[in-house]
């Protein structure tokens, strides 16, 4: 497929947040959903890479997959949200934040945090029930709405390390920024 055929589609922030949604989702459903997988790989709908000739970029959607990745064949961990805000739309109205979070086999906790409001920043706090020295890594995938990888500029979004955490006394703290996805490792 080329740019300009009907099946091309490019891909942009939006794409990736929902992507982080139904991830979420189906991970929190874990139990129900055995497997999913997404149905087109490359330059049509939702598509984790984008070709032209010899060319190839990657998407928003497929940082996406390479955050949760960290969820496979892991452990679902109870989480919950609270005091979220949420995002009108005429009548319909939607969670500003989602979230999922897993355990592997060695230890390392997982967070995925999704940030649906293009314009809105939350402070989050998570609160680790095991009170003991940890390491935390972090990244982010973040822009606006429509930002969007070209040919011209393939790393316009892309993943990047997220310095903004900060732990006390066995809680994490954060603030994550509008229209993102933070993947935090703690181990």
């Amino acid at each position: 497929m080329v740019p300009g055929s009907t099946s091309y589609q490019q891909n942009t922030m939006r794409d990736a947040l929902v992507a982080a949604i139904n991830l979420n989702i189906f991970n929190k459903h874990c139990d129900r959903v055995k497997m999913a997988c997404i149905a087109q790989l490359e330059n049509v709908l939702q598509s984790v890479i984008l070709t032209e000739g010899a060319k190839m970029l990657l998407t928003p959607t497929y940082y996406i997959f390479r955050m949760f990745k960290y969820h496979q064949d892991a452990e679902l961990l109870r989480s919950d949200l609270t005091g979220v805000d949420t995002i009108q739309n005429g009548e319909f109205s939607i969670p500003a934040l989602h979230e999922s979070v897993s355990v592997q086999k060695d230890g390392t906790i997982t967070v995925t945090l999704a940030n649906l409001s293009a314009e809105q920043s939350y402070p989050v706090e998570i609160a680790l029930t095991e009170k003991k020295n940890r390491t935390v890594s972090a990244k982010i995938l973040t822009g606006a709405m429509n930002a969007h990888n070209t040919f011209e500029e393939p790393d316009a979004v892309k993943e990047e390390p997220f310095e903004g955490v900060a732990e006390k006394d066995g809680t994490l703290s954060l603030e994550i920024p509008a229209c993102s996805v933070i993947c935090l490792r703690i181990s």
